[in-house]
């Protein structure tokens, strides 16, 4: 007889046999399922552009860089038709803009320390559409005269002049100092990366809309620059203990501030000799080219964008640095270095071969500039760095007037000898200067 089958009861469920539960979400998760985007700002090179009103900063860097960039290849075409190519004309034009901030400069910073500095910035990047607007309309409009073309040139540049000090204060006011040097570099990076597209972009929709199309799309940009400005919150002044002082007396305390501090003095120092001697180049490199490798147009545009591109490489790696020691050491390193592949450029016979040595000198001059400025602001008091950073832009309204004595050197001697002179001035004063100033080569 078949026996029925003796079931065993199963044991009881224990905890170790009961279905596995799906772990709780950890932490990282989110992190994980974040988009690129912010994967990229939260790398070291864009930290700063996490911090809200920094990046509409940055925002509207870019666009008034991408305006002024345009402005200026559109503004040398029209003076070259109203002048019949005379480069004498267009060295004037630069002048035109240049000259202001060696002056208006120190006005620009008073101001900045004095009123909250974003509305200046407002201010001044309005006039600069307005101006803009207005030389459209006289170049549509075949009313346009060289005189008019200088004085827009120097009004503009005075806009400048005010907009810059206020630009960079407003940046330490809104950035953690231990974060400024990334900021500098990322708000100069900005200008570097208009350097690489813009001429071009210029170029090429002056060929459909002429120049007055060009220079009314500019006013427009400088409107979205503008409007940017509205979205940061900063604005701040920093108490000031004598609210009675005129502007006269600010800047000549101001002045009096930088001389009597030998790291600031120093700093000017260092961005007044490049001024003179360093940046010859970008005024003599449509010569030095014609004269040493025979470029034609197109040719010319690649070696610009050459140094555009290592000037942005610049900058960016700079940003990516959180933290080193002996920044004094490594300025001077840099300026001694930019000398000397000035003059192995300029002594380059061959198309392949000057491109790299563009490459480092745009890498090099872009590391030195955006160093130095973040040096100057770490170390100016928060209520003097309008003046102290107006004082500094003084140093870029020099880089014409230290490119006419080489020009006239070049006219006799060669540009690539001149050039070479140049270059080896940079080196050597920077190397006296290293020697002299000991106490530079320490900052931190």
């Amino acid at each position: 007889m078949a026996q029925d089958a003796i079931k065993v009861p199963a044991p009881p469920a224990t905890q170790a046999d009961a279905p596995p539960k799906m772990a709780p979400p950890v932490a990282d998760a989110p992190r994980r399922r974040r988009s690129r985007r912010e994967s990229i700002l939260s790398s070291p090179i864009f930290e700063t552009l996490q911090i809200s009103d920094f990046r509409w900063i940055w925002i509207g860097s870019f666009i008034s860089f991408m305006a002024m960039n345009m402005q200026m290849i559109t503004r040398g075409w029209l003076v070259l038709r109203l002048e019949n190519d005379s480069p004498l004309a267009l060295v004037l034009v630069m002048v035109s803009f240049a000259a202001p901030m060696t002056i208006v400069s120190l006005v620009g910073g008073a101001l900045a320390d004095r009123f909250p500095k974003k509305n200046l910035v407002i201010i001044s990047q309005t006039m600069n559409a307005v101006l803009t607007f207005i030389l459209a309309m006289l170049d549509a409009s075949g009313t346009i005269w060289f005189g008019a073309v200088l004085i827009i040139g120097v009004v503009n540049g005075s806009m400048m002049a005010i907009n810059m000090p206020s630009r960079q204060a407003l940046i330490s006011d809104i950035v953690p100092e231990t974060k400024l040097m990334n900021a500098v570099a990322l708000n100069n990076s900005a200008m570097n990366l208009t350097r690489i597209v813009d001429p071009a972009v210029a170029g090429f929709l002056i060929i459909f809309i002429d120049t007055s199309g060009v220079f009314y799309l500019i006013s427009f940009i400088y409107v979205f620059a503008v409007l940017s400005l509205f979205m940061v919150k900063t604005n701040t002044v920093q108490a000031r203990k004598d609210t009675k002082k005129s502007v006269g007396k600010d800047i000549f305390e101001g002045l009096r501030y930088v001389w009597a501090d030998i790291q600031l003095r120093g700093l000017i120092m260092m961005a007044f000799l490049p001024s003179l001697f360093g940046f010859t180049l970008f005024a003599l490199l449509p010569v030095w080219a014609r004269e040493a490798l025979n470029v034609n147009s197109s040719d010319l545009g690649i070696l610009m964008t050459m140094m555009g591109v290592g000037a942005l490489i610049g900058t960016l790696g700079l940003a990516g640095v959180r933290k080193f020691n002996r920044r004094g050491m490594l300025l001077l390193g840099c300026g001694i270095t930019w000398g000397i592949a000035l003059i192995a450029l300029a002594n380059s016979m061959i198309f392949p071969v000057a491109m790299p040595f563009l490459l480092i000198i745009g890498l090099i001059s872009s590391v030195h500039m955006s160093l130095n400025m973040t040096l100057t602001q770490l170390i100016a008091a928060p209520e003097m760095r309008g003046r102290v950073m107006s004082i500094m832009m003084m140093t870029f309204g020099l880089m014409p007037i230290g490119a006419l004595p080489f020009g006239t050197v070049a006219e006799y001697i060669g540009t690539a000898n001149a050039l070479t002179i140049s270059g080896a001035m940079l080196s050597l004063l920077i190397l006296a200067f290293a020697f002299a100033y000991p106490a530079f080569r320490r900052i931190e």
